[in-house]
């Protein structure tokens, strides 16, 4: 199934004439929703595109049959309109033009139906934000009461179990994060939905605050794309901001709202190398970020309304790499508790996921896994070798990446590593513990292998470590070489040793 799902995302479905679909503004525009085994998905029905694609659907006793040069596949139900569609405020507005039905059961609104970048040269090429607004289709600026009693109607009417709140870019930037703070407020006093926010990385991050006091459950910052110069042409506004903002309101929104309720759009087709998209994903997997790749929907009266999405097989190699990187780094759309990830129309990555299955390995997210890795730490280094007296903790952990290794959800082992200097290109790794309970060679390859990748993506040329001489071995089997003679450090005999960086893992496709 999740092969045909990939094909129909990219390809579209050819259908008959009475079956309509939604054409302009964001989200997953030009489309409609279909049921597959019980599984939503979102297809072009309509642009010009589709009518090449070789699946169509075809009447059949309930429903319909998706159908493939002719050949029955399977059973699919469109998902109907929804009966809060019929509703209205008390000001007349119709509900349908504050809110949504995506998916099967996810309720979604651009609350500020703008962005300060719109009709301007930073505009993202690929967004229809302001498109809904030139037609009619939406209102501006979406008020908290209206957001709150559509959110109770959809709920009522058609069973809606999560919500999604976003916006364009507010005028000044960060002020619709407050703003979408009361409507989360409104919409949470109003009926009992997880709500997931989609926002640009603030300048303060601190502003995320504001949305997890108000009762935000799940978060989305979007990046949308890893390739510096691709980014730069089809979203100047976003590359502008640079990744250095992006990576520090992923990480403070991972601390806010947990690993696995934060995530990204990773958009596929854009022109970016497809290796950029796997490793994009890694990068925000090991932060506790969801990737959610998906594959170019051109929205008519956008600036790409003319693209094609990328071939589908593109996309099953990028899908099965990425649900690789989540299966090594213990994320998964299961885990999400309202959005996009939870939803899964317009993806088929969930389809391609796979069950964690022995150790992973990822950066320390939150303080509570620092702790834990500190406390094997000392467990390791001062009670049980007695090389420290009372705490092997030291100036270097400020500016060192700390990796941490888990079985079945329990972090065992920890390594860490830090620069020599700001300039010289060096970095140096260390304090590699593994608990009694878990230790194996694959535990320690896995740590120093993590390391290794961590270090090279950061353009690492030289990356040593000083080895107690009974762990030489291990190094030298994972392609460590040793450095001049051994020495004392710290009262016991230690090797110099360096990695051979080229061995260190790489995801592609």
């Amino acid at each position: 199934m999740k092969e045909i799902v990939t094909d129909i995302q990219s390809l579209g479905v050819r259908v008959p004439s009475e079956i309509q679909g939604r054409r302009g503004g964001a989200g997953p525009a030009e489309g409609r929703a279909l049921m597959i085994q019980s599984h939503p998905v979102n297809v072009p029905i309509s642009a010009s595109y589709v009518s090449r694609s070789p699946y169509h659907l075809v009447p059949a006793e309930s429903g319909f049959m998706l159908s493939r040069n002719g050949m029955a596949l399977f059973p699919v139900t469109i998902v109907p309109e929804p009966a809060f569609y019929g509703g209205a405020d008390p000001d007349g507005v119709p509900f349908n033009k504050i809110a949504l039905l995506h998916g099967a059961d996810c309720l979604a609104t651009t609350v500020f139906q703008d962005c300060v970048n719109w009709n301007t040269v930073r505009q993202c090429r690929f967004c229809g934000t302001g498109v809904s607004l030139q037609t009619g289709g939406a209102v501006e600026k979406k008020t908290p009461g209206q957001l709150a009693r559509v959110a109770e109607n959809a709920h009522a009417l058609d069973g809606v179990s999560h919500m999604v709140l976003t916006s364009g870019t507010g005028r000044p930037p960060g002020s619709e994060i407050p703003y979408l703070a009361q409507c989360v407020r409104a919409v949470k006093a109003a009926v009992d939905l997880p709500i997931h926010v989609q926002f640009a990385p603030p300048a303060d991050i601190a502003a995320m605050d504001e949305l997890k006091a108000a009762g935000a459950d799940t978060v989305g910052i979007h990046i949308e794309c890893f390739h510096p110069a691709t980014l730069a042409l089809v979203a100047p506004a976003k590359a502008a901001m640079g990744m250095d903002r992006y990576e520090a309101a992923w990480k403070r929104a991972v601390t806010l709202f947990g690993p696995n309720q934060v995530s990204s759009f990773l958009i596929v087709g854009l022109g970016e190398p497809p290796d950029s998209v796997v490793r994009g994903s890694e990068i925000l997997a090991d932060l506790g970020v969801y990737p959610f790749v998906a594959p170019l929907r051109p929205i008519p009266g956008s600036g790409m309304e003319h693209a094609t999405p990328p071939d589908p097989e593109i996309m099953k190699r990028i899908y099965r790499a990425v649900a690789g990187v989540l299966r090594r780094k213990g994320i998964s759309s299961r885990e999400s508790l309202a959005g996009c990830v939870r939803c899964g129309a317009c993806s088929a990555l969930p389809l391609y996921e796979m069950p964690a299955d022995g150790f992973i390995c990822h950066t320390v997210r939150t303080q509570d896994e620092l702790a834990a890795a500190l406390a094997i730490r000392h467990e390791v280094f001062v009670e049980e070798q007695h090389l420290f007296q009372d705490s092997d903790a030291d100036a270097h952990d400020a500016s060192a990446i700390h990796l941490v290794l888990k079985k079945d959800n329990m972090i065992v082992g920890t390594v860490r590593a830090y620069p020599e200097t700001e300039t010289s290109g060096g970095w140096i790794g260390g304090r590699l513990a593994v608990r009694k309970s878990a230790r194996s060679f694959k535990a320690g390859r896995l740590l120093v292998k993590e390391a290794m990748k961590r270090v090279k993506n950061r353009g690492c040329i030289r990356f040593t470590a000083q080895v107690q001489e009974k762990n030489v071995p291990f190094f030298k089997k994972i392609g460590w070489k040793a450095i001049g003679p051994s020495c004392l450090h710290m009262g016991l005999a230690h090797q110099l040793m360096e990695a051979d960086l080229t061995t260190a893992p790489d995801d592609g496709v």
